[in-house]
Parts: C-alpha cells; sequence; structure tokens
C-alpha cells in the first residue's frame, strides 16, 4: 500500500476508494502470460493503484518491478477497463476498492520474474486456457476475455 493511500485509509476508513490503475500484459516468446498470485490468493496481471504525479505508463512499469522483480518496455495500450463489479473488490481487511485500468502490453527488457514483495506469493508463466483455470481475479479474467473478443475499451 503506497503511502498516498495509507493516508487516505486513515481518513475514510474501509470505505469505498475510486482509483486509476495500471496493468501489464507480458508474453514470453511462446505466447504465455506471466501472472502474479497475490497473498490473498488470487492470480492476477501485474497491477496497482497510479499513485499521485504519475502516469498510467510509469505505474503499470512500477508495478510489474515490485510485483514481479522485472523491467519492462511497454509497447502499447492493449485496453481501458472499469466501472463495473469485475473492478470492485474488498480485501480481507475490509478496504473496499473500484478501479479503471489502463492495460498495456509488455516486453520484459531486464530482470526474471520472481515474487518482488510482500504482495505477491508467487508467478507463473501461463497460456490464456491454464489463466482462465487458475484462481484469476475477476478484473483479470474480464480484462483477457475482452482481449480474446477483440474489445480494448469497456463499452
Amino acid at each position: 500500500m503506497s503511502e498516498y493511500v495509507r493516508r487516505l485509509r486513515e481518513k475514510v476508513g474501509h470505505d469505498l476508494l475510486f482509483w486509476p490503475s495500471a496493468a501489464a500484459l507480458v508474453r514470453n516468446r511462446d505466447g504465455k502470460i506471466l501472472l502474479v498470485q497475490h497473498v490473498e490468493g488470487h492470480w492476477m496481471l501485474p497491477a496497482g493503484a497510479v499513485d499521485p504525479g504519475e502516469t498510467p505508463a510509469e505505474a503499470a512499469r512500477r508495478e510489474a518491478r515490485e510485483e514481479a522483480s522485472v523491467q519492462l518496455k511497454l509497447v502499447r495500450v492493449a485496453g481501458v477497463f472499469g466501472g463495473d463489479p469485475h473492478f470492485r473488490m474488498t480485501y480481507a481487511n475490509g478496504d473496499e476498492v473500484a478501479w479503471v485500468t489502463t492495460l498495456f502490453e509488455a516486453n520484459i527488457v531486464d530482470g526474471v520474474p520472481a515474487p518482488g514483495d510482500d504482495e505477491i506469493a508467487d508467478v507463473r508463466w501461463v497460456t490464456a486456457a491454464e489463466a482462465f483455470e487458475l484462481g484469476i481475479s475477476p478484473s483479470t479474467r474480464h480484462m483477457l476475455e475482452r482481449l480474446q473478443e477483440g474489445v480494448i475499451v469497456d463499452p
């Protein structure tokens, strides 16, 4: 949790916070997708909130570095998603959050994927089919399904 979010939580408690976020869709040479496993159990794309003064691109690179121990080159915006129940959740501690997520396609330019902080328990390369068999987060499922359908912006 960033210092900014900590300060907000001190003021609003567990009430819903709505914020922009960024995620990275990273594929290896075999076309497999990089997923990280949150300590609460769900698998997801490397992702997180955009901090004040940070661009979505900077946030995507920072989150990949923090969560998966890799440096990324962002290739393009793959989509913009949010505003529905797939992008709203309550953490185990009771904090409610909702996001609008900018998803970037990206390539690893340095590092080997490995858990990079205390939020991440594991990392894994998976096919799209394998991703859907895992306990992926609703937002990751939604984005991957929309991308398979050729949708890059939620209607």
